[in-house]
């Protein structure tokens, strides 16, 4: 396209055999840097199609904000044309993205094993559940089902029950790990010329990043839910002002505590305090340290405490909820077509400094047909 700017993935053809939000995160990032990403749906479509209607014209919300930059081709993979079609894709694909069932690609007759010994240049990145193996591997598997079974909404939530982290915090953190992979093996394969076989399970990523109260467990301080504080460091949670307003601050330091109690509390003396003294003692004595700083927080308006709290050099935070971060001075919008017309919602965190990029549309079912693509595909080789 004339007047295109380059894109670090320019010229990469990424074919996703994909659904929900965990591969979708995955692929949506490598379109987003470039790449030719081709979405193989089931005639019926991805069933995230129909997750919600939230988005303009009915649309789900899931599906406009996972697929933008992406071409859609229905193929029925059980039929033996689909698997025709998809074996002509692959001959000139880069990369594949895959969550379906564990060993349900190999029963179609494109086992990882199998397209790697065919195509050896190519990528091939698994998405399961909980892995290829072992008890769970044949289970379903889905971003709540994930939190429960690894322990994440045991933490999450207040003490009377676990609970669920308000987004699909699971897939897309899996999402997220399957493009880190899969850009490590394009620059592996740049120097080696080899493709890869990356196998992600949901349950793997989500246990890496329960890592913290993991060893709290082992260490025989099973972690508690204790809502909008934080297990390790205190004072980090929320105080109301004498105008009932919610600041939440974090101390995250002994030097910072010593400069709060000084600037803030305007008790310089519980700085020698040995209940207070370090964080480890703070954590101890947290309803003693809290309830020194409620108190003072009791005392001020919201405009005050901030004033004070900007003066000790404390991180502090209001506690917005989804209409906050609409109006939000920080929010910073992308807007992509879709078949209802443009959405607008938040963009891409990264910011590439002089390069600004557009994000492309989001495909409606089966737009794109099989030949166009492959005469594509060999023009780009």
């Amino acid at each position: 396209m004339a007047g295109k700017a380059a894109l670090p993935l320019d010229g990469i053809r990424v074919v996703a055999i994909e659904q929900a939000v965990a591969a979708p995160f995955c692929s949506s990032r490598l379109a987003d840097a470039g790449a030719d990403v081709i979405k193989i749906e089931r005639p019926e479509g991805d069933f995230a199609r129909g997750y919600d209607d939230a988005a303009l014209g009915g649309q789900s919300s899931y599906f406009v904000w996972l697929n933008r930059g992406k071409q859609s081709l229905a193929i029925d993979l059980a039929a033996e044309e689909g698997k025709r079609r998809l074996a002509g894709l692959l001959a000139d694909a880069d990369v594949l993205v895959q969550n379906l069932k564990p060993g349900a690609l190999g029963r179609l007759g494109f086992g990882p094993e199998k397209l790697r010994q065919t195509h050896p240049r190519l990528i091939v990145c698994s998405i399961s559940g909980y892995g290829e193996a072992g008890p769970l591997a044949s289970r379903k598997a889905y971003d709540l089902l994930i939190q429960a079974e690894s322990g994440l909404s045991s933490v999450t939530g207040g003490p009377e029950a676990p609970a669920r982290v308000g987004i699909s915090v699971v897939d897309i953190a899996t999402g997220a790990t399957a493009y880190s992979a899969v850009l490590e093996a394009l620059l592996s394969r740049a120097a080696t010329g080899e493709g890869a076989d990356i196998r992600i399970s949901m349950f793997d990523v989500m246990a890496d990043w329960l890592t913290v109260p993991l060893l709290h467990q082992e260490a025989g301080r099973p972690p508690k839910r204790i809502g909008m504080a934080h297990p390790s460091i205190a004072p980090y949670g929320v105080f109301r002002t004498r105008d009932d307003r919610d600041v939440l601050i974090s101390i995250q330091n002994d030097r910072e505590w010593a400069k709060f109690c000084t600037e803030f509390l305007r008790q310089p003396e519980v700085i020698q305090d040995s209940r207070f003294a370090r964080n480890v003692a703070r954590v101890r004595n947290r309803a003693a340290a809290d309830g020194l700083v409620a108190a003072a927080f009791a005392a001020l308006d919201e405009a005050e405490a901030h004033g004070l709290l900007a003066k000790a050099d404390v991180a502090f935070a209001s506690v917005n909820d989804m209409a906050g971060l609409a109006d939000h001075p920080h929010l910073r919008r992308i807007t992509v077509e879709t078949e209802a017309g443009p959405v607008s919602y938040p963009a891409p965190a990264p910011v590439f400094v002089g390069k600004p990029r557009s994000y492309r549309s989001v495909p409606a079912l089966g737009e794109n047909t099989l030949a166009p693509l492959l005469q594509a595909g060999r023009r780009a080789r």
